[in-house]
């Protein structure tokens, strides 16, 4: 992140403003600004500037914010593309901020129950070696003088006592020069293995995460249409209206997946408590939308449901995905079910490219315009929120607004 800071407790009160900021821009309506839930915190992404708030554990907030590469023109003068290119930008910049949340949520120091003080041996300074060094000159130095000039056996041995004890005390401090510096390198070749393994965990996870999906959304519904088809014969055949018939029940267990998958993990404390900052994420920006002022009591007053979630893009791209399907042929292998479900999930995976992007088009033409249309297209999203968004407490409303001022850019360009 290029700029971080913390804000303290004290400092709550202070984080209201004006939706109207910037020098007396026009009121923005809607926005493109979106956001993210995040382990104690939440993440907002402007046109230009994405930032994340995240709650400490002794009550501050950290706020790191970064520049962001807007979409290039070219890309974003062409429809469905530039919604893959979105959506894979999208999730990289959510994973990171959902690790970099991670982190600071849940310093490792805490977590190894190591006291800050005993993780990182302190390092003399470079003048403190310096300071050795001439220590030890001064001391040779000493030993010549007192060689030459002690004018009795019992001074030139004071003097001789005095110039060991100083050279033990330079051979002293040069031993621990040595050791703080072994240290150093051991503790940056520790953070490098650390940085390491971190990326190598992020990985296990994106491939984990996509096989879970494949598995959830492909494979199991294919597997389980399958087996009512043999156990109902006029569930099969080779025209499209078969194809409907698979496409359109396949698509249901879809939707009945996913809905129990959300309600199931809002279960637990955490996604609870993460559901919780969606909620506040949602209603800082439709406070933002409606021109109000930024503060806790205005976003406290506000839906919670937004045409614009991620979550109804999830369920626009299923319903997107039943309308492709239904041109895929029913039987692609015929008297193989297994090779069947194997060559369906394959088409379906070179599909979703272009069921993402046309997903991306709906949930953005939905934003721009409220109508019939746009209410029906949004309706089953809007539903769903209701397992995926909770009411926040303040706390978490407070790191809402602390992202979101941090992304709202000065000329507008964020207005559809």
């Amino acid at each position: 992140m290029e700029d971080r800071r913390e804000i303290k407790t004290d400092e709550k009160k202070e984080q209201g403003g004006s939706a109207e900021k910037n020098g007396g821009a026009p009121v923005c309506r809607r926005t493109t600004i979106g956001g993210q839930a995040l382990l104690e915190g939440i993440m907002m992404r402007g046109p230009r500037r994405s930032a994340i708030a995240v709650r400490k554990p002794d009550g501050g907030i950290m706020l790191e914010t970064e520049e962001t590469a807007p979409l290039s023109k070219k890309i974003n003068r062409i429809p469905v593309v530039r919604g893959v290119y979105s959506f894979v930008s999208s999730m990289m910049i959510g994973y990171k901020a959902l690790m970099r949340s991670a982190e600071i949520a849940m310093p490792e120091d805490e977590e190894e129950g190591v006291k800050p003080s005993a993780a990182k041996p302190e390092v003399p300074s470079a003048e403190a070696a310096e300071a050795a060094e001439k220590t030890a000159e001064t001391a040779e130095q000493a030993a010549e003088a007192a060689e030459k000039n002690a004018g009795t056996a019992e001074r030139a041995a004071e003097a001789a006592e005095k110039t060991a004890e100083a050279a033990e005390k330079s051979a002293e401090a040069a031993t621990a020069a040595k050791e703080s510096a072994d240290a150093a390198g051991n503790g940056l070749a520790t953070e490098n293995k650390k940085n390491g393994g971190m990326t190598a965990v992020m990985i296990l996870s994106a491939v984990l995460g996509v096989a879970l999906a494949l598995l959830l959304f492909k494979v199991i519904p294919e597997a389980v249409y399958g087996l009512l088809a043999k156990l109902f014969p006029g569930m099969t055949g080779t025209g499209y209206g078969y194809s409907l018939l698979r496409s359109a029940l396949t698509g249901i267990m879809k939707v009945m997946i996913l809905v129990g998958y959300m309600a199931a993990v809002s279960q637990m404390k955490d996604i609870r408590r993460t559901f919780m900052y969606h909620g506040a994420e949602h209603k800082s920006i439709f406070c933002y939308e409606k021109g109000l002022e930024l503060t806790v009591e205005n976003v406290r007053k506000q839906i919670r449901f937004h045409p614009r979630c991620g979550t109804s893009f999830l369920v626009l791209s299923v319903l997107v995905s039943i309308f492709f399907t239904m041109f895929i042929p029913a039987q692609l292998v015929p008297g193989s079910e297994i090779l069947n479900v194997l060559a369906r999930t394959g088409i379906g995976l070179l599909l979703l490219p272009v069921i993402m992007g046309c997903g991306y088009e709906l949930i953005k033409f939905a934003g721009r315009h409220d109508n019939t249309f746009t209410k029906i297209i949004s309706a089953p999203g809007v539903w769903l929120q209701h397992i995926t968004t909770k009411e926040p407490e303040d706390g978490m409303i407070e790191c809402a607004i602390a992202a979101l001022k941090e992304v709202i850019p000065d000329d507008g360009s964020d207005r559809f």
